[in-house]
């Protein structure tokens, strides 16, 4: 299992902390009292600066298919990655932050992907909070991406993932 990046962490702690009903609700105290767990100290960090040889922080990861999954013009990369899988394919993901519109980036991706024989979909009921959304499947479905875009404060946030034929 990959290990996850400090990048990755901070963003599941920062959408965590963004969603109401996040923070668990308080529960009954507890009436034994049982050993507690050993607290990291005060120096030691629960996120690790190790970032797994399949990713890659503010570029595309090694063997990233930028030809088939390409970064919209005038956007950020965020984080990547492309994991080989023992069946040839690769896990992949690309997130990348830009002013672009979402209508803009949605389309940035879904030229290569329609022009190299995928079929797009849209979801049966679009996911709140998403300014755009789509699924592009290949090979009886052995080949899927998803993307979504958030649109926040001016900007937008686009997220893809899935698995690929590897180029």
């Amino acid at each position: 299992m990959p290990r996850p990046t400090t990048l990755a962490l901070a963003a599941a702690v920062t959408l965590c902390a963004g969603l109401a009903g996040c923070t668990p609700a308080p529960g009954p105290t507890p009436t034994t009292s049982t050993p507690a767990a050993a607290a990291p100290s005060p120096g030691e960090s629960l996120l690790t600066d190790e970032i797994d040889e399949d990713t890659a922080v503010g570029t595309l990861a090694p063997g990233f298919p930028s030809d088939l999954l390409p970064v919209p013009p005038d956007a950020e990369v965020l984080v990547s990655s492309a994991e080989p899988l023992a069946d040839g394919r690769l896990r992949v993901s690309l997130n990348v932050r830009t002013d672009q519109d979402a209508a803009g980036l949605l389309d940035a991706v879904r030229g290569p992907l329609l022009a190299a024989g995928f079929t797009e979909s849209a979801p049966p009921a679009p996911e709140a909070g998403l300014a755009a959304q789509a699924t592009f499947s290949r090979s009886d479905g052995a080949e899927l991406v998803v993307v979504g875009v958030l649109d926040r404060d001016g900007l937008r946030t686009m997220t893809l993932g899935g698995t690929v034929g590897a180029p």
